[in-house]
């Protein structure tokens, strides 16, 4: 495939040159090269899905582009048009910084230049090719779009001292669950993330950030290149759905994909409306978002109305944005059962239970790719139906099933129990674990078959 290999190993992460197999045929992931995508470049690509894949774009929770549905001869095909694109990374470790960086009026340092830094250093580590391909860095330089909600094995925050500019080390989770390791002056940030990176190289594979915790030798060594520092506090707000203002006078609209997908021919005439308003290009954000920017504040009312009208996500209180879903049966091979294709009836039916606090799981199988951590209700396909978990994972044992016609009618019952059930200052994720999880499960189905 233009030289290179495609990877079809189950638990690989896809890339563009390195497509994986799923139920509709072989799906590439790309992380955007320059954080901004020209709006030419990004109608191309939707040209270029529609021509070799399904004729779709996603936008994943971690803010990378999908494009499903590509055979073994429309794969290098669509890879080469991208690549000529040069909107793709081919770095063997996904760097994530602010969706915003280097615009945000507000952030304490332009993440994406120490990002670019360590990109360089990496394509010239031939190592980076032994760690695990679910390795990720997370490069936080602050300001309106933090990235606290998004987990990576090795995460680095900007932050204002009386000294001067320095970067909080953490080791593995998001912002509240990562061990904070020390801080370090941005010159020393390359340098050892790289320590890291190798370490975890040297370990094989299959190890990832959180495995080096357990190594006091390894710890000890590299805090003789940190300072001390106590774990950050979590940080309100981080939205990218809305408005924001950035450097220059201009403004950036962020707007949700449905799930985290559209069609192409949809988004490209809405593109089309955007370069009309005088926008000057579009970066993509966690959560299924893409963030249009360069625009007149007049000019963000006008795309804000193009996008509702479309169906896109303009509200950050939607339903359908508390709904995580993967691609589900059949377009996922571990898949079994569907999911994304009930997102919009989950979200409809279960619309009064998303007051902020509650994110309903819909999994095709037990391993989770659309939602990490522990929402307060997860559906995972199982056998052709659904196995409940409150406040679990997708791998956890459950509490009960249920069938997928049954769903949004269950659901319903369920938003209506805990409408009723709710004290004065209450949230509903407390309502459910109040109610318990075997409670839950009887209000959802009456014939949960309880193991």
């Amino acid at each position: 495939m233009t030289g290179k290999a495609a990877s079809l190993r189950r638990g690989a992460c896809p890339g563009l040159y390195a497509p994986m197999e799923t139920g509709d045929g072989l799906l590439v992931r790309l992380l955007p090269l320059s954080r901004t995508i020209s709006l030419d470049a990004f109608a191309g690509l939707c040209r270029a899905a529609q021509r070799h894949g399904n004729g779709m774009i996603e936008v994943t929770a971690r803010g990378s582009l999908q494009i499903r549905g590509l055979t073994q001869t429309s794969a290098p095909l669509l890879a080469d048009e991208v690549a000529a694109l040069g909107v793709a990374s081919e770095t063997t470790v996904p760097i994530h910084v602010n969706p915003l960086a280097g615009l945000d009026p507000s952030e304490i340092s332009d993440a994406s230049e120490l990002a670019a830094q360590l990109q360089q250093c990496l394509s010239e580590k031939t190592s980076a090719s032994q760690l695990s391909p679910k390795i990720s860095v997370l490069i936080d330089g602050g300001g309106a779009l933090h990235l606290d909600r998004l987990s990576a094995d090795v995460r680095l925050r900007a932050e204002t001292t009386s000294e001067g500019l320095r970067y909080l080390v953490a080791i593995g989770g998001d912002g509240s669950t990562a061990t904070t390791i020390g801080a370090t002056s941005p010159e020393q940030v390359v340098p050892i993330v790289l320590n890291i990176l190798h370490e975890l190289a040297k370990r094989g594979r299959e190890t990832r950030g959180r495995d080096l915790l357990s190594d006091n030798a390894w710890r000890i060594a590299l805090s003789k290149l940190l300072t001390d520092a106590p774990a950050p506090p979590l940080r309100q707000g981080g939205e990218p759905i809305g408005m924001h203002q950035i450097k220059g006078e201009k403004f950036a609209l962020g707007v949700g994909l449905p799930f985290g997908q559209a069609a192409c021919a949809e988004l490209e005439e809405w593109l089309q409306t955007a370069k009309q308003a005088g926008a000057s290009g579009l970066r993509t954000a966690p959560g299924g978002t893409l963030l249009l920017i360069g625009m007149t504040a007049y000019a963000i009312d006008m795309l804000f109305h193009a996008a509702k009208g479309r169906g896109f996500i303009t509200s950050a209180n939607d339903p359908r944005r508390f709904v995580a879903a993967c691609a589900g049966a059949p377009f996922c091979k571990s898949a079994q059962a569907p999911a994304r294709s009930l997102g919009p009836h989950v979200a409809q039916a279960a619309t009064s239970l998303f007051d902020g606090s509650v994110t309903l799981h819909v999994s095709g199988c037990s391993k989770g790719c659309a939602h990490r951590g522990s929402p307060a209700l997860t559906l995972i396909g199982d056998d052709g139906k659904y196995r409940i978990v409150i406040n679990g994972s997708p791998s956890d044992q459950g509490t009960g099933w249920i069938d997928a016609d049954a769903l949004p009618a269950a659901l319903t019952r369920l938003a209506d129990k805990v409408h009723s059930e709710r004290q004065a200052g209450e949230t509903n994720s407390a309502v459910l674990a109040r109610l318990g999880a075997r409670a839950v499960s009887m209000v959802l189905s009456e014939e949960a078959a309880f193991v």
